[in-house]
């Protein structure tokens, strides 16, 4: 019999809370005018428990769901799937949660540990014509990319060994997909894999090195020439999580480690690593070579990693730690094992993105969601909405969606292949406070302060999500 889900978890309340369907809409209402322009499909992941957990609950446990807005000629169709995973599977046939968060063996029943099993409830992506849904600690879970049908593990014809990042890079010229793992070798240890998929879905290389110490390694950064591996003291201990400590706990006195290596390098040889204080990112926003022989990095730093605490259980912070964008340069013709660090924006934010035609190259606009998306309590702390930051002005545009609103990662579109960086839209999924419901918004990316130039109503709401992607073109 499925249970009942706690009351007393804020992850599983209010905006957070799961919702127990999936359902179709194939024609959602509109208000102002959807551009004609805009034809393809976003998707959007996040995780939707389908049964109370065993044990304590992270927002980062739950199983995939995907949401999808098929939008051509003006119009917009939706429809949401769960991931249909082994352990979604067997858990559906029991009736209720057999497992812990992260699949800790501790609070996790043992067909569910023997399974192994992906979640996929962290990022979509398309490419090599296959719709992959992710995770960090797994192979991709390919999906049906009309109506989202579970299709099973994708391994790039059995060539993938380990897990693969919720957070591949695409390189708009080379068409490229930069791929890395943590983890690599079994769980909490700190071997890391590097890989790279060319255009057409096939795995060229799947390499393995060792980082400093067993982390959390969420996501990495990529340039034109470089790839760069960020390791910070966010630790994994399968010894902690035994006895029922934390399993990746803050542990800042290990610092901060950044890998670079050209991406045809040598893992064996070819990294050189730099040192810094403390602190976490999530995700970057982009990354880029200069002339000069520097790597830039833009990224959304943490003071203190948030949603995690300390080994024995204490908070690693007073409170809640947020997020803004600062800029990291490192030398690659210096001496110094150290890097510089400037701020690009005082707005507290997270879900960074940008014009995807400029990633790994250097660019002038980015967005993100405003707010402290990981404090649970307040989720539009600090000037909620969609941020739009103009880095060579540096200037920065807001739209809030209203005071119990929560607007969600904006993905941009462009308006023709051609255009101009930043000459397009920002689509985001947008929570409504007051009629628990969610919308869809389009806005102009241009002038992201004017509001939604078209808004598609969901009947429902959508969960607090993580990422998505654009897939262009109809189905």
């Amino acid at each position: 019999m499925a249970k009942a889900f706690p009351t007393d978890e804020p992850f599983l309340q209010g905006f957070y809370a799961p919702l127990h369907m999936e359902c179709d809409a194939p024609n959602l209402p509109i208000s102002g005018e959807m551009p004609k322009a805009i034809c393809g499909s976003l998707y959007r992941n996040g995780p939707n428990p389908q049964f109370a957990p065993r044990g304590p609950y992270h927002w980062f446990s739950g199983d995939g769901m995907v949401h999808a807005f098929h939008i051509e000629n003006g119009r917009v169709a939706y429809l949401n799937r769960w991931v249909r995973t082994p352990k979604w599977q067997l858990e559906n046939q029991e009736g209720e949660g057999l497992s812990g968060a992260f699949g800790n063996p501790r609070y996790s029943d043992p067909r569910v540990v023997a399974l192994g099993s992906t979640i996929a409830n962290t990022n979509i992506v398309w490419h090599g014509g296959r719709l992959l849904a992710l995770e960090e600690a797994h192979a991709p879970y390919e999906m049906e990319p009309r109506g989202l049908a579970s299709k099973g593990y994708h391994t790039f014809d059995g060539k993938l060994a380990g897990p693969v990042t919720a957070h591949p890079k695409i390189d708009p010229v080379s068409g490229e997909m930069v791929q890395f793992g943590y983890a690599a070798k079994g769980r909490f240890t700190p071997d890391l894999s590097y890989q790279v998929v060319d255009r057409d879905g096939r795995m060229r290389r799947c390499d393995f090195f060792q980082g400093p110490y067993p982390s959390m390694v969420h996501d990495f950064v990529v340039t034109r020439r470089h790839v760069i591996f960020p390791i910070f003291p966010l630790t994994g201990s399968m010894e902690r999580a035994m006895k029922g400590a934390p399993p990746f706990a803050w542990e800042p006195d290990k610092g901060t480690h950044i890998g670079i290596m050209m991406r045809d390098g040598d893992v064996s040889s070819d990294i050189r690593w730099f040192t810094g204080d403390p602190c976490y990112v999530f995700h970057p926003m982009n990354a880029f070579d200069t002339e000069d022989g520097k790597v830039v990095c833009d990224m959304m730093k943490y003071p203190v990693a948030p949603l995690f605490p300390r080994p024995d259980g204490s908070p690693s912070s007073d409170k809640t730690p947020s997020a803004t964008l600062v800029r990291w340069t490192f030398d690659l013709n210096g001496n110094s094992d150290t890097y510089k660090e400037a701020p690009l924006s005082e707005h507290v934010g997270e879900f960074p993105r940008l014009d995807e035609r400029f990633a790994m190259l250097p660019y002038r606009h980015g967005y993100m969601q405003g707010g402290n998306v990981t404090d649970p309590q307040n989720p539009r702390a600090s000037r909620n909405g969609i941020v739009h930051v103009d880095l060579a002005t540096g200037r920065s545009q807001i739209w809030d969606p209203g005071p119990i609103d929560v607007a969600g990662e904006p993905i941009f579109v462009p308006r023709r292949d051609d255009a101009p960086e930043g000459d397009g839209w920002l689509l985001a999924v947008v929570y409504r406070g007051a009629e628990n419901r969610s919308d869809l918004v389009v806005l102009d990316a241009a002038n992201v302060s004017a509001g939604p130039v078209a808004t598609a109503h969901l009947s429902h709401r959508v969960p607090a999500g993580f990422h998505g992607n654009w897939r262009p073109g109809p189905l």
